[in-house]
């Protein structure tokens, strides 16, 4: 039997959901005691799971310690095919050795938020790789052309009159029969997926005729308030150091501190209005947004020292005592190169191209610093001849140290 809480049950429900589908059959399962099996999916497309993960990841975690069953399944398959979801081009489909580089530190990194003791983890590359085309045109009796047109993204390229392949079309299929296979009561995902999650409930009904419910959560932006993406350099990877992580979400915009708070934090809407009526100043709220964050994932202790640290940075204009390093070889190097190379534990660049390095360049937020002076760097062509111990600069929160190797 689950465990049955009427307040924890609603709070599932409501507390950073857009949407379920449906809510009073869902409420009735689990307010029954009834043991539900549920499952993400999510196509391994990066190496990085970041706080937008972590919403999903998160939801799973209270449905588990209400004692449901929970799968985690890695989209193997899918992924080589390509979501189209929120594309106005084609994704490019991934090779099999891109798709298992990049999964093969998920459960590492999701670790930090679920007991995977008390998790399965699945691949749908176990059942989709086996297949046959019969099989297939079977699954597509169950949709219509016009159901697959009336996607957003599909509408919006045809009146732009720009490509879609054959391969998006089977995408929501194939995900769909994910559901069947596993048989679950249950997907979760982000409110971006719901096209693809209400494919499975249909065939869920059509071939197991088994009612699916869906839940899908809000989608927490990034830092500068667009979709959270490795792309944009937006992202706030759930393995970041603690004073990165710090960091960057005192940089994310002040309209977003609610949404951060909801979704990304356990705090109560009480706990969170008396944080927000004890100051006016965003910055103050932010920092108590911070800490808490940083204390989710790495503990009070790491994050009273990210409080400090970046305190001695930002106040006191101290340069930080712990930053990425960037590994590179002795020589002369043009400073929108360097600025593009990965650094770090999460191996991320402070610029995700060449066009933002020029970009930050000539705005004047880029500066190198050797033996404590400090030298704004404004014309992107500029070589640098690295030494050991020389530190890039972007902004005033984002460091680099030069190690020659």
């Amino acid at each position: 039997m689950t465990e049955i809480n009427k307040r924890k049950i609603e709070e599932i429900l409501t507390r950073g959901v857009e949407d379920v589908i449906v809510k009073e059959e869902l409420e009735k399962k689990l307010l029954s005691g009834k043991r539900i099996r549920l499952y993400f999916g999510v196509d391994p497309t990066g190496s990085v799971l970041h706080l937008g993960h972590a919403v999903v990841l998160r939801k799973l975690k209270d449905f588990m310690d209400l004692g449901h069953e929970v799968i985690v399944l890695i989209g193997d398959f899918t992924a080589r095919i390509g979501d189209p979801t929120g594309k106005d081009t084609a994704r490019k489909p991934l090779t099999e050795k891109e798709v298992k580089d990049n999964f093969k530190d998920y459960k590492r990194q999701a670790s930090k938020i679920l007991d995977f003791s008390k998790v399965k983890i699945k691949y749908n590359s176990t059942w989709l790789s086996k297949l046959k085309f019969a099989d297939i045109l079977r699954l597509a009796t169950n949709f219509t052309v016009q159901q697959m047109l009336a996607r957003d993204m599909f509408d919006r390229r045809i009146k732009e009159d720009k490509p879609i392949s054959l391969q998006e079309f089977l995408y929501p299929l194939m995900q769909g029969y994910d559901s069947v296979v596993m048989d679950v009561d249950l997907e979760i995902g982000g409110n971006d997926q719901m096209f693809n999650m209400l494919a499975g409930r249909t065939l869920q009904k059509n071939i197991n005729n088994k009612d699916k419910d869906v839940l899908t959560c809000k989608l927490l932006l990034g830092t500068d308030g667009r979709k959270m993406s490795k792309t944009f350099n937006n992202f706030i990877a759930i393995t970041d150091n603690p004073a990165d992580m710090y960091g960057k979400v005192m940089s994310i915009k002040d309209e977003l501190i609610s949404d951060y708070f909801e979704l990304a934090t356990s705090l109560s809407r009480d706990e969170v209005s008396k944080i927000k009526q004890s100051s006016d100043n965003p910055r103050d709220i932010k920092a108590v947004l911070a800490k808490e964050i940083v204390k989710i994932y790495h503990g009070e202790k790491e994050a009273e020292s990210a409080e400090e640290e970046f305190d001695n940075v930002f106040r006191n204009k101290e340069i930080p005592t712990d930053m990425p390093i960037l590994e590179i070889t002795n020589g002369i190097y043009n400073i929108v190169d360097l600025l593009c190379l990965p650094a770090g534990r999460q191996a991320t660049p402070l610029a995700s191209s060449k066009k933002e390095a020029k970009r930050l360049v000539e705005g004047g937020g880029v500066y190198v610093i050797k033996d404590s002076v400090e030298t704004r760097i404004t014309n992107w062509k500029e070589e640098i001849k690295l030494e050991e111990g020389i530190i890039i600069k972007v902004g005033s929160r984002r460091f680099v140290k030069i190690s020659i190797k």
